[in-house]
């Protein structure tokens, strides 16, 4: 039990400071349909702690020792992460009424999956910030440990996705329109980063 709450501890300090993923859930709480914006943060969950276990079984050591395919996801993951901020920083905001669109959700879960996992940095951070902390489990607790941090995931984006969907109501077109804007210019400043990382 106590790795349990060891994991989830260290979890939410895994997924809880301001990054693409947050930004991500939070624009699409306030913008989409309270069905889509939770199955978005389903997708948003999967896809993290998907990237949370590979990171802590190792798959940043292969991206270590292959850096060609390092490369790709830089310049790939950077592109497209940039592409998404693009769209919130010139889309305008005119109302909070968002009518259903099957290939918006799609697009939205794709999206998801491009911010969690086209993100070398966030592969290599988990790797160290995880995999540290299994090198220091016995073998047997390391499944437990693994399971606080996924525990930590769920309830995290869950909250943060119902938190800021109730409270919607109180944010006015102008404000949601600068609230998108902000999460447009992080996540551009994300994807140029990935970029630039990648050249120098």
């Amino acid at each position: 039990m106590t790795a349990f709450l060891q994991g989830i501890a260290l979890g939410f300090a895994y997924v809880a400071p301001l990054g693409m993923q947050n930004i991500f859930v939070i624009n699409n709480a306030i913008r989409r349909r309270r069905r889509e914006a939770l199955l978005t943060t389903l997708a948003v969950i999967f896809f993290d702690i998907s990237l949370a276990m590979a990171c802590f079984y190792g798959i940043g050591k292969l991206m270590e020792t292959r850096p060609l395919l390092q490369k790709i996801i830089i310049y790939v993951g950077g592109a497209l992460v940039v592409y998404i901020g693009g769209t919130l920083l010139f889309k305008k905001v005119e109302s909070f009424e968002v009518t259903k669109d099957e290939h918006s959700l799609s697009k939205a879960i794709l999206q998801a999956g491009i911010v969690t996992w086209l993100n070398p940095q966030a592969i290599i951070d988990g790797t160290l910030f995880l995999g540290a902390f299994r090198a220091s489990l016995a073998p047997h607790l390391a499944k437990f440990f693994i399971g606080g941090v996924a525990t930590a995931s769920f309830l995290w984006f869950s909250f943060l996705t119902i938190g800021v969907h109730l409270f919607r109501g109180l944010i006015s077109p102008k404000v949601l329109q600068i609230i998108q804007w902000i999460c447009g210019a992080v996540l551009v400043f994300y994807g140029g980063k990935l970029l630039l990382s990648g050249i120098l």
